[in-house]
């Protein structure tokens, strides 16, 4: 699906953002087509995680503006962002969930207490997704700290998509995780996409970027240094790109290292 055929979903113009003295977003460009897997990658303090919270208004640009379905965001307040937030699923880093409830009252949650689902209806839809991903009835009775780490990653992934949402954004789904775990996780993101959801994932595992993305975006120094196709990310001819997606050591690139 070309972006042509499909209008942006979500569109960044120029956002900044800077804590004190350190830039981070410095004049960011990005659009994710509607529909589509953007994938942006970039190494640790890049502004990937701030880039998500600008998007979400948990954070507020310095400057710049943002997009949803052609509705500019940065300004919404009360009501209004409440009905926007509602369009978004989140799987958060290391799944983040609540310790005090039960699997099911965590992929719940968001049903009661954000869209005043009745609790009973909740508990319903919150086995029902939970089936989506792979886990059986009785888990949803355990408490996270009782579950693996791939297993909290499904919960938190079922607690994303619980509201079928018209966007998800995944924070590094894939931390943590051995290949094979890592992998079910991917098809299980892949088949969340399946109605047509938008999806928008920051990752350092290029495995997982291959594999869940439409596109791919790099983020390096506060800006989108390349976005394209997945199929032409080892042809990209931008020489930050060639050397992050192989590791290599030597490039433009150059870590900073504090004494």
């Amino acid at each position: 699906m070309s972006s042509a055929a499909s209008p942006a979903k979500i569109e960044l113009r120029n956002v900044k953002k800077r804590f004190g003295p350190k830039v981070v977003l410095d004049g960011l460009n990005l659009t994710i087509p509607r529909g589509q897997s953007l994938v942006i990658i970039g190494g640790s303090g890049t502004g990937k995680s701030v880039t998500i919270k600008c998007v979400l208004g948990i954070l507020k640009p310095d400057a710049g503006e943002i997009f949803v379905d052609g509705e500019e965001v940065t300004g919404l307040r009360g009501r209004a962002r409440d009905t926007f937030l509602r369009k978004f699923g989140m799987l958060f880093q290391g799944a983040a969930l609540f310790d005090s409830m039960t699997v099911w009252e965590n992929v719940a949650f968001g049903l009661i207490q954000g869209r005043g689902v009745a609790k009973k209806q909740a508990r319903d839809i919150a086995f029902e997704t939970l089936a989506k991903v792979g886990l059986t009835a009785d888990v949803g009775e355990l408490y996270p700290s009782e579950l693996s780490g791939g297993m909290q990653k499904r919960v938190g992934l079922a607690r994303a998509i619980a509201a079928d949402p018209e966007i998800i954004f995944f924070d590094e789904p894939t931390t943590g995780l051995d290949p094979i775990m890592s992998d079910v996780i991917n098809d299980l993101i892949i088949a969340t996409r399946a109605a047509g959801t938008t999806a928008l994932s920051i990752t350092h595992d290029l495995t997982s970027a291959r594999k869940i993305a439409d596109q791919i975006a790099m983020l390096y120094k506060g800006k989108i240094i390349w976005q394209g196709p997945t199929s032409e990310i080892d042809h990209s001819g931008n020489p930050y790109v060639d050397q992050f997606i192989h590791g290599r050591a030597v490039g433009p690139i150059k870590m900073e290292v504090k004494a």
